[in-house]
């Protein structure tokens, strides 16, 4: 074998379609583009969603909902979720990431009270709901709202 007997294998290349040479290629004529209308126009495209000249579908349906601007989103944490730490451990967001239980670009954190809690432990978060203050206080920890 050497490199000038090297060919494709059987089958594996085409020849491209040579359109517009005569009728005798078989893609002569009309070159494929069948016949008259819009489509067959040089530069003529179709933009999506245009219908013909009918009101489109994105104009028909109504507009619904908005985005408020000043949406601020918290991480949310319930207080079941914090036995996974030792006894007497600091608990802040970076804690909170390395155990899996919040993302790491998670900026603010709001504890919240469900379940229970077994283990004192000193929790730092942007928020926590009342119920989530009284259950760890009462579990003999410390809570320190952050901004």
């Amino acid at each position: 074998m050497d490199l000038n007997t090297l060919k494709p294998a059987l089958g594996s290349t085409k020849k491209r379609k040579r359109i517009g040479r005569g009728t005798g290629s078989g893609h002569g004529k009309t070159a494929t583009k069948g016949h008259k209308g819009q489509k067959a126009r040089s530069g003529g495209s179709i933009k999506a969603g245009f219908e013909g000249g009918q009101m489109p579908l994105q104009r028909r349906l109504p507009k619904r909902g908005f985005t408020p601007l000043e949406r601020v989103e918290y991480a949310v944490v319930n207080i079941e979720q914090l036995d996974v730490f030792e006894t007497g451990a600091t608990v802040d967001a970076d804690a909170l990431a390395a155990k899996g239980l919040i993302k790491n670009n998670a900026g603010l954190v709001k504890i919240l009270g469900n379940g229970d809690i077994t283990k004192s432990l000193a929790v730092s978060a942007t928020k926590f709901s009342q119920s989530a203050k009284d259950k760890i206080i009462a579990a003999g920890g410390t809570v320190e709202e952050r901004a």
